[in-house]
């Protein structure tokens, strides 16, 4: 019965933050056409009225993000040409991490280079663990096989690292920053603003989902290393 909850608990910390903010995101893309504006003509108002002219709008399959590198706010499509709550929201959300980068905001700064330093890092660290049971049997030298998985398991974690470091960006790019702008502009309807601060919670914990899931991806391997 311990062992039951046990799992249960881990199920429900590792996933529940997944699915609370994805029920969020669903829940206020409806309906549809609740804004004239969508999140794309939002993003570029908004960041047109900031001085960012140079940084671009673009959809995007690889989910909501701003990228320095590129000075680029990026948005799935159903944000990018959507009229929802969900779709303004998340759109002021990116535009807040535009405005981080153009006023120096270090904590993005040590994000950026974070994330640059350990580009590529968990896809080697994925190839590690995959090759290293072969190359003890291969070498019939199982310490070596032990030493390239712990290397893996160790560059996986990373991936978690960058995604718990993010925590604090995330909520400033909320709160600090998406939140008074659309006060500002009188964005939003009266009704709507307990919600997109909802909206903008889910924003923030989106990066915190992700880390849970690289951290549960770590238990897997650490599971197989047992058997």
């Amino acid at each position: 019965m311990a062992y039951i909850i046990a799992i249960t608990t881990i199920v429900a910390l590792v996933f529940g933050p997944s699915i609370w903010v994805r029920r969020v995101m669903t829940r206020y893309a409806e309906p549809a056409n609740r804004y004239a504006a969508t999140g794309a003509s939002l993003a570029r108002q908004l960041l047109d009225k900031h001085g960012l002219q140079s940084v671009v709008v673009e959809s995007s399959e690889s989910g909501d993000h701003y990228d320095p590198i590129a000075k680029a706010v990026r948005l799935t499509p159903d944000k990018h040409d959507g009229h929802s709550l969900t779709a303004i929201t998340v759109a002021a959300h990116e535009v807040g991490h535009a405005i981080q980068d153009h006023t120096h905001y270090a904590p993005l700064k040590w994000r950026t280079r974070l994330v640059r330093a350990t580009g590529g890092i968990e896809k080697l660290g994925a190839g590690i663990l995959m090759v290293s049971p072969f190359l003890g049997i291969v070498t019939r030298v199982p310490a070596l096989s032990l030493l390239m998985f712990a290397a893996g398991l160790l560059t996986l974690a990373t991936s978690a690292l960058v995604h718990f470091v993010t925590l604090p960006t995330e909520f400033d790019a909320s709160f600090n920053r998406a939140l008074p702008l659309l006060d500002e502009h009188k964005i939003l309807r009266r009704v709507d603003r307990p919600h997109a601060r909802k909206l903008l919670r889910a924003a923030a914990l989106t990066y915190v989902s992700a880390s849970l899931m690289s951290l549960l991806n770590i238990a897997r391997w650490l599971a197989i290393l047992r058997r």
